[in-house]
This record gives structure tokens, C-alpha cells and sequence, in this order.
């Protein structure tokens, strides 16, 4: 190993905020600190700008500016889509689609919805973690209210066939919501070609701040209202504008788009040298998530015999920051239920490492990684108990 460096892999957790972003976010703090609510000039700058990032937010996703709300993140606006949509749409059925994968700011609304009434579907995937869109449209009932599947999936990076989901649920008037959250600035986003009636997504995936996000909702799609109190968002989202947060968002996600095509090439090299380099070195171990169709700076492994945990404290020690599909370090034992869903069995599923690249990292950290690991699996599997009784 050579000497100890600082590599962050967990880009699909958070990523820094750019430098270009905090410039244009400072003087929203101080200089001009204004509710976009009132009118006095120093208010009317703050709104000016909140309107600047809701059009730069529109124009990445092909959408109007009048169909964006600026949401506190990927949570809140997944919850506001499903719910939303439920509450608005009872009257004529009770039936949502989903898939086993999405993220928990998708599941847990459903499971929450059930628990009022409503029936929800949750698809299957297949082995690399993809929706069969004839499965979708074979759940379709005449009380479907609401088709709701990911862009991409933030553990496994497997990028879902939404255009033909969306086309389905459209040939069968249900409105279709997808959690682009991973998405952006991955791969080209766009609501039209994906047939999209709502869209999540999140700044701080992208560059931007945490705690600001944003809702696309198609004009003509009924939803109901997330936060009740004042007019803010065109009555449908109440509470004073985080205007640093939405203007560090626009900024954010212009610079995203802009540069995507480089950088998705760029992090995808990387991706693949780090897959081929992890499955040609360190046996009983295996690529979870679609080979092909995958986020460009995705990589997600499982290997056999040993704990996740294990593997992402070892990494910390030579600081190196990843990621893992055991949910160990939320204090619960259950694997994850992304590889569950794709066939792995929980003690396998227990094992998987995600490194997910961003712009920052280098082709030296990619080396820096692939020295660290074997050892690391190899010492682990030593003392596993696993492996005793395998």
C-alpha cells in the first residue's frame, strides 16, 4: 500500500458542494436576505432569484418553470408526488404500482398509504435489479391511480426502462411519478422522453446544497397540496423560500447537465477499471446490478463470507469513505432490500460494498483502492465464521 490518502466514494450518499455553487449562495445569506413573500425591493431580489433557479431547474429537465415547486429535498418531493397523488385522486380508485427497489421515500409512503386503505403493487425486478414494463402494464387495474418507478437505483445503480413504463402508464391514462434523484447529471433527464407526470430529485446529489429539492408535476396532473399554511409556491407548497438552497440548486444543476457528458465518460472508465480490477483480484465475489445499463459511477460487489461493516471500517482506517447494502449501521440486522429483491440471500447480501465516483476523484484513487481491498477481504474472511461452515 502506499501512503495513506483521503478518497471519498460515496458520491450516490452526498456529494460536496461545488465552489461555484457556495459563491452564488453567500450573498443570499447577508447581503440580500429577503422574503420572497413581501415587496419591498430587498424581497423582491430574493424572488427574482428564486424564479432565475426554478427556470434553470426547468430548462435541465425539459420542463416549463411553472411546473417545478422547490421541495426541502428528494424525500419530501417523492412523499408530495405519492401522496399527493393519492389524496387528489381518490374518488376514482386506490391503486398504486411501485417496485420491490425504490428508494424508502417511495416504500415508506406506500406502507403508509396501506395503512389507510389503499392497495399498492410492489413489482418484482429481475437479477440485475430492472422492472419488466409488461409487468406493469399486466398490474394495471381501472383503479390504478399512480405508476411510481425509479430513474436509477441509488444502491445498485441499474437504470430502469422508464420511458416504456411511462409510455405504458400514459396508454392506460395513469400519471407516472419517478424518483430521478441519481439521476441527474448521470445520464440525460427529460420529461417528456421519459414519459413523466412527476419528478424528484435532490441538490445535494448533484453539487448542490442539502436540504433543497425539487418536484416536477406535469400541468393538468392532480395533486394535492404537502404543506398547508401560506401561498408560497403557488399555494401548493407553503413556508418561506430557502432561497440560498434553491439558488445553489439552480446553479448546481446547470453546471451538472452542462458538464455531464464529460463527466460520465470520465467517472465510467473509472467505474469499469474498478470493476474489473475488484472481480479479476479477489475471488467469490460478485457485481451486483445491471453490467451495462448502470449509473456511470456506480459500482456495487458483494462479497462471499464476510460483513459489510467489516469492510467499510477497514476502508475508513486508510480513509477511504464507501458505502454498503447492509443496513447494519442503522442499528438493524435486515440485509438490504434492493440485493434481497434481486435473488442475493441476506448472507451475501450482508457483504456488498458500494464505491460510487465523482468528478473529484482520480485515476490515483482508483490504484489507491484495488491495493487496499483484497487484503482487506482476504484478513476478513480469515477470521469469518462464515467460511468455516461454507
Amino acid at each position: 500500500m502506499e501512503q495513506r490518502r483521503s478518497v471519498y466514494m460515496d458520491h450516490a450518499a452526498t456529494t460536496p458542494v461545488r465552489p461555484e455553487v457556495v459563491e452564488v449562495m453567500l450573498p443570499y445569506f447577508s447581503e440580500w436576505f429577503g422574503n420572497p413573500s413581501s415587496l419591498y425591493a430587498l424581497a423582491r431580489e430574493a424572488k427574482e432569484a428564486v424564479e432565475e433557479a426554478r427556470g434553470r431547474v426547468a430548462a435541465a429537465i425539459g420542463a416549463s418553470p411553472e411546473e417545478v415547486y422547490f421541495t426541502s429535498g428528494g424525500t419530501e418531493a417523492d412523499n408530495w408526488a405519492v401522496k399527493g397523488v393519492a389524496a387528489a385522486s381518490r374518488k376514482k380508485g386506490d391503486h398504486i404500482i411501485t417496485s420491490a427497489i425504490e428508494h424508502h421515500a417511495v416504500l415508506h409512503p406506500c406502507r403508509a398509504l396501506e395503512k389507510q386503505g389503499y392497495r399498492v403493487t410492489y413489482l418484482p425486478v429481475d437479477e440485475f435489479g430492472r422492472v419488466e414494463p409488461g409487468d406493469v402494464e399486466d398490474a394495471i387495474t381501472d383503479e390504478t391511480i399512480l405508476v411510481s418507478v425509479m430513474a436509477a437505483n441509488n444502491e445498485i445503480g441499474s437504470i430502469q426502462p422508464v420511458a416504456e413504463i411511462g409510455r405504458i402508464a400514459h396508454d392506460h391514462n395513469v400519471p407516472f411519478h419517478t424518483d430521478a434523484v441519481q439521476a441527474i447529471g448521470a445520464f440525460s433527464v427529460g420529461v417528456d422522453a421519459m414519459g413523466a407526470d412527476l419528478l424528484a430529485l435532490s441538490a445535494h446529489k448533484f453539487g448542490g446544497p442539502k436540504g433543497t429539492g425539487a418536484l416536477y408535476v406535469r400541468r393538468g396532473t392532480r395533486i394535492g397540496t404537502f404543506m398547508d399554511g401560506g401561498a408560497q409556491e403557488r399555494g401548493r407548497r407553503a413556508g418561506t423560500e430557502n432561497v440560498p438552497g434553491i439558488v445553489g440548486l439552480g446553479r448546481a444543476i446547470n453546471l451538472a447537465v452542462a458538464e455531464m457528458p464529460r463527466n460520465a465518460a470520465r467517472v465510467a472508465a473509472m467505474r469499469d477499471r474498478l470493476i474489473r480490477g475488484i472481480l479479476e483480484t479477489i475471488p467469490d465475489t460478485r457485481l451486483n446490478g445491471h453490467p451495462i445499463e448502470r449509473l456511470p459511477n456506480n459500482v456495487n460487489v458483494a462479497f462471499r463470507y464476510v460483513e459489510g461493516e467489516s469492510i467499510l471500517l477497514s476502508l475508513d482506517a486508510l480513509g477511504i469513505a464507501a458505502s454498503t447494502g447492509s443496513a447494519c449501521t442503522s442499528a438493524s440486522l435486515e440485509p438490504s432490500h434492493v440485493l434481497t429483491a434481486c435473488g442475493l440471500p441476506p448472507e451475501h447480501a450482508h457483504g456488498s460494498l458500494r464505491l460510487t465516483l465523482g468528478p473529484g476523484n482520480t485515476d490515483a484513487d482508483v490504484d489507491y483502492v484495488l491495493a487496499a481491498l483484497p487484503g482487506i477481504i482476504a484478513r476478513l474472511r480469515e477470521m469469518s465464521p462464515l467460511r468455516g461452515g461454507a
